[in-house]
């Protein structure tokens, strides 16, 4: 009978895929893991840095477990560990992850020297003042004036965008990117409800709200989102 493979090697363009069997035993796998790297010659110090994805499938592994993965491919000399991936989340994995796609809804006002920061979506019913500043790590939604300071996809999510009922803002952040308050001149605080967020040419841009049902279809989870 055939014996079973904890472990198998694959090589991709962009380096190695490690298959980790999360069946087999913990020390089970981390000793035919050793052997396998060992027979297929992996470690050769003329060869280039090598990158390896490790994929365990439906197994937890702590951190020690992972760091100790990571030591056995690291002792082949060439082999970079580049992430361990699992199909199975913590508790706060799992809490962070629902946070990140809830729409929070607050009713305040943000004045100077405040910051209020949401893990997803925020949604302001009130003004930001000058000085006051608001982060999401999703997008901004401000049904009030914007003044301060907003920055939406703060944990680098470069699709997100700031609505506002009244955008002039000391400072708008999405992602990476910075853009100062533009120059509406005398009618800048009577313009209505428009949106900000990063075009083709990774450039901040402020437009009329109408346009993000072309540019974000999938913006929200709200009836007409789509």
């Amino acid at each position: 009978m055939k014996k079973t493979q904890n472990v198998l090697i694959k090589g991709t363009k962009d380096g190695l895929t490690l298959h980790l069997d999360d069946l087999c035993s913990y020390e089970e796998l981390k000793k035919e893991l050793d052997s396998k790297l060992t027979e297929n010659s992996l470690a050769n110090k003329d060869r280039p840095l090598i990158s390896v994805r490790v994929q365990v499938g439906n197994r937890y592994l702590t951190e020690e477990q992972q760091e100790e993965i990571k030591n056995l491919i690291r002792q082949k000399k060439n082999l970079v560990v580049e992430l361990i991936q699992s199909n199975v989340m913590t508790r706060e994995e799992a809490d962070l992850a629902i946070a990140a796609n809830e729409i929070i809804p607050v009713a305040r006002v943000i004045r100077s020297g405040q910051v209020l920061e949401t893990p997803g979506d925020l949604l302001l019913v009130g003004d930001v003042n000058p000085g006051g500043t608001v982060r999401a790590g999703g997008n901004i939604f401000i049904m009030g004036a914007l003044k301060g300071i907003a920055h939406a996809g703060c944990f680098g999510n470069s699709k997100a965008v700031v609505v506002a009922s009244v955008m002039n803002p000391s400072q708008i952040r999405i992602s990476h990117c910075i853009n100062r308050a533009p120059d509406y001149g005398t009618d800048k605080e009577r313009r209505e409800m428009e949106c900000a967020y990063i075009d083709e040419n990774d450039q901040i841009v402020i437009d009329r709200l109408q346009v993000l049902s072309q540019l974000r279809p999938n913006l929200t989870k709200l009836e007409g989102g789509r």
